[in-house]
């Protein structure tokens, strides 16, 4: 598959707040003292499995919410939710990974200048979650952004390595943890300039609301392979 149109927001928050919210068998990394969330936004193009004929790949708008942990010293991602504009394959990655996937109606533009995000979950959960109560806050995310800058790789020991730089990701299920890898080459990362207009993916997960402004980066393309998520066993 191949990453493309993709922003990076990152933002500091207090991890005793969020510690209650991810799994006991992860620990919950810091950098500098403060915890982080991350959402981003994205277009994978060319998705199907290694082999399968070019007829049957797909393309799917995808959004996520995740944190960093570690596990017996691995570093890797936690997600908290995963949205992805396509139904069917929101009902066959939830059922068939148990992670945290949901239908969303996404909506992606792009010209030479900005890239247009606008993300509304269905009323109806799609994956391990039960429906969704009346009362119930809906997951919505709408954003612009555009490239502000060069091309560059971040380098090992700063923030912005830290913040992209997993190959490991870390979801909770019924039974324990799931993870799997994904492999790429270094990010190529842009500075970004960033509006965002709507976003209640915190509120909905029901996870601490961060204050300060984020750390944003932009990824026009990177293509990648990702395995399937197995569970930990002791």
């Amino acid at each position: 598959m191949t990453w493309r149109d993709g922003l990076f927001c990152h933002w500091p928050v207090d991890p005793d707040a969020l510690r209650p919210h991810v799994p006991d068998e992860l620990t919950l990394e810091t950098r500098d003292g403060d915890a982080w969330l991350s959402v981003l936004p994205f277009v994978l193009t060319n998705v199907g499995f290694r082999g399968a004929p070019p007829v049957t790949r797909t393309a799917v708008a995808e959004l996520n919410v995740r944190t960093y942990v570690r596990y017996r010293g691995d570093p890797g991602l936690f997600f908290f939710s995963i949205d992805v504009g396509s139904p069917l394959i929101a009902a066959v990655v939830g059922r068939t990974t148990r992670l945290p996937v949901y239908h969303a109606h996404m909506r992606v533009s792009s010209d030479d200048e900005e890239v247009a995000f606008r993300s509304t979950r269905s009323q109806t959960a799609t994956g391990v979650r039960p429906q969704f109560e009346a009362d119930e806050p809906i997951a919505r995310f709408d954003a612009t952004y555009r490239p502000d800058g060069d091309v560059f790789r971040p380098e090992p020991d700063t923030l912005a390595y830290w913040l992209v730089e997993r190959r490991r990701f870390y979801a909770a299920e019924s039974r324990g943890v799931l993870t799997g890898e994904i492999a790429h080459d270094p990010w190529p990362l842009q500075p970004a300039d960033v509006t965002i207009n709507e976003n209640t993916m915190f509120e909905v997960n029901d996870l601490p609301t961060p204050t300060d402004e984020p750390v944003v980066h932009y990824c026009g393309e990177l293509p990648m392979t990702g395995s399937v998520p197995r569970r930990i066993r002791d």
